[in-house]
């Protein structure tokens, strides 16, 4: 019943899940590592960077293409594999699958406090994650029959493409956002992810290195219903929330649904000088998981075939072309 509130037809496309022994601490200690990361010297911060991934690997800042086709410099992104350090060692897919089959890059010698905050934190979420998406196989085999290796949950357990986004939205200040001031997607653009599950933390807000609270009771994540409605999702520190992607509601058949979100700023004066510090999981599937697409699909119909079949892989290159310039 939960899974169709949330995630159904009718749904968010989000829930939350309260109570997981060691979140709250093991945010903290990742959310915290955040700024330090960003405030790390230009050319410390180059060595992290990956082009031949689409910075999809180590740090990216001003490389992401959203909504209007303008770079993205609000936010800086630090990404790694929590789970698997060399997902490969297969030159060809090194070279076919860049965005997931290269190796992690950490910080080693600048802060190297930041992979195990990064992989401890990852490794839990995806553990509840899984969890989740067992409770979504249920739901969807009521309506579809699914093969045992079919089992949304199976096809994450044998995928290698798992992928943590830890984020950093530079302060806040007034003058930040212009003619962007009153927009929904100030802080970050409208999009749908298209992993099939992403487990996400509230944010941590910092004024000067010291947390505050939440500065501007109408910043924060909106979702855009079904029905166009927009729609605030409030969830606390100590929970996860967790968002449906593309690749689930293909494989589902649309009994799970995706929902396209934004990140709202703060603004006023108490909004001035605020960061903001945030993480997500990826869990998706592998690169060469067969997707196969439904009669009716309403995301990125320009990208199917004839056919109605392309491997993860595949489809989430071409929808990487749409974010980031080639390389």
């Amino acid at each position: 019943m939960k899974i169709e509130e949330g995630f159904g037809p009718n749904g968010l496309g989000i829930l939350s899940i309260t109570d997981v022994p060691g979140f709250t601490t093991l945010r903290r200690n990742l959310l915290d590592l955040a700024p330090r990361l960003a405030s790390l010297p230009e050319e410390v911060k180059k060595e992290l960077e990956d082009p031949q991934s689409r910075y999809s690997f180590g740090w990216s800042h001003g490389k992401e293409q959203i909504e209007s086709g303008k770079q993205d410099l609000l936010k800086g992104s630090f990404y790694a594999n929590p789970l698997l350090d060399v997902p490969t060692t297969d030159a060809y897919l090194i070279e076919r699958y860049p965005s997931y089959s290269r190796a992690n890059i950490w910080p080693q010698a600048a802060l190297p406090e930041l992979e195990v905050a990064f992989k401890v934190l990852g490794k839990l979420i995806f553990d509840v994650g899984l969890m989740v998406i067992y409770h979504c196989d249920q739901y969807v085999s009521r309506a579809m029959k699914m093969q045992k290796d079919e089992g949304l949950k199976e096809v994450l357990l044998r995928s290698r493409c798992h992928k943590g986004r830890l984020l950093y939205y530079f302060p806040a200040h007034l003058s930040d956002h212009g003619k962007d001031g009153d927009s929904t997607s100030s802080w970050c653009g409208w999009h749908t992810d298209f992993a099939s599950l992403t487990g996400l933390t509230c944010g941590m807000f910092k004024r000067d290195g010291v947390e505050v609270s939440f500065p501007d009771s109408a910043a924060g994540l909106y979702i855009r219903t079904r029905t166009g409605e927009i729609v605030k999702a409030i969830f606390g520190e100590d929970e996860i929330a967790y968002q449906i992607g593309e690749t689930t509601e293909i494989l589902s058949q649309g009994y799970l649904c995706a929902t396209p979100h934004c990140v709202r700023a703060p603004k006023g004066k108490e909004a001035s000088g605020v960061d903001r510090s945030t993480f997500a999981l990826f869990m998706q599937p592998d690169w060469d998981e067969k997707l196969n697409f439904p009669e009716q699909v309403h995301i990125h119909k320009e990208l199917i075939p004839a056919k109605g079949t392309l491997t993860f892989g595949e489809y989430s290159e071409m929808l990487l072309d749409k974010y980031y310039k080639k390389t």
